[in-house]
């Protein structure tokens, strides 16, 4: 039987200033990629992101960022690699402090924003995230864009990997994301995010945008917080991928 894991990037409001619909996600999904205070994020909202992550049963993963709250972590940073690796292992050492509050523990780590994106197609970039992530545990998943050099640096360093595709944002036909800086990047109606899913799920592609097949082989979906249609997204994903069989289940969890 096929399966799969659903994550969302969560946690990303930051003091009176609410940002996504994290209450309502939080039943829907498996993983959880809590924001860790420097794109987004703050002790209260870690602390009740990863409080709902536990009620739910929801893998805690952390996503880091580079030190930018101002651009959402989405603006290119010039970090040294030591800047870099001490940046991530001290925002993973936060959200980690928080699980063992709750006595769970974290699961995974998924860069985010820019870092992420870069470190796609940078391998000396990804290697440095993978080194950063190792030194945390060599346990913890790293979540990399499918087929990318994140991917790759965890297969290097011998660190666990997953595969992630998106069930909410359009590929070019090199298997990339179309950039945010295109009104055709993000995925809104519910029925097209299902289609994605299957495909993705059952034939290990999807169409890109200019309608050429590309392959895509997928550990996790993701689907991103601050989607304006993230639940109803969700909700429609879940239904079509059940109706078929498949099991939505958190990566190395037991059916």
């Amino acid at each position: 039987m096929a399966r799969i894991d659903i994550n969302c990037d969560l946690g990303e409001s930051f003091g009176i200033y609410k940002l996504g619909l994290d209450e309502q996600i939080y039943p829907l999904i498996t993983s959880a990629n809590i924001a860790c205070g420097f794109h987004a994020g703050d002790p209260q909202v870690m602390r009740a992101s990863v409080s709902m992550a536990v009620q739910h049963h929801v893998a805690i993963g952390a996503h880091p960022g580079t030190p930018d709250l101002i651009g959402f972590g989405r603006r290119r940073m010039e970090l040294s690699a030591e800047e870099l690796e001490n940046a991530l292992i001290y925002q993973m050492g936060a959200l980690q402090a928080f699980a063992r509050a709750y006595s769970s523990r974290l699961s995974h780590v998924k860069p985010h924003g820019w870092l992420y994106n870069a470190a796609a197609q940078d391998l000396d970039l990804a290697l440095t995230v993978a080194r950063a992530v190792r030194a945390v545990s060599t346990e913890l998943v790293l979540f990399g864009l499918s087929g990318s050099q994140l991917v790759e640096a965890a297969k290097q360093i011998g660190l666990p990997y997953a595969a992630e595709a998106f069930l909410d944002r359009t590929y070019q036909r090199d298997g990339t994301l179309t950039s945010r800086s295109s009104n055709q990047a993000l995925i809104t109606d519910p029925e097209k995010a299902a289609r994605q899913a299957l495909d993705l799920v059952l034939k290990g592609r999807t169409l890109a945008l200019d309608g050429s097949e590309v392959m895509i082989h997928a550990d996790t979906l993701c689907v991103h917080g601050d989607n304006p249609n993230a639940v109803a997204l969700l909700t429609q994903v879940r239904n079509k991928l059940r109706e078929v069989g498949v099991e939505i289940l958190p990566l190395g969890a037991k059916s």
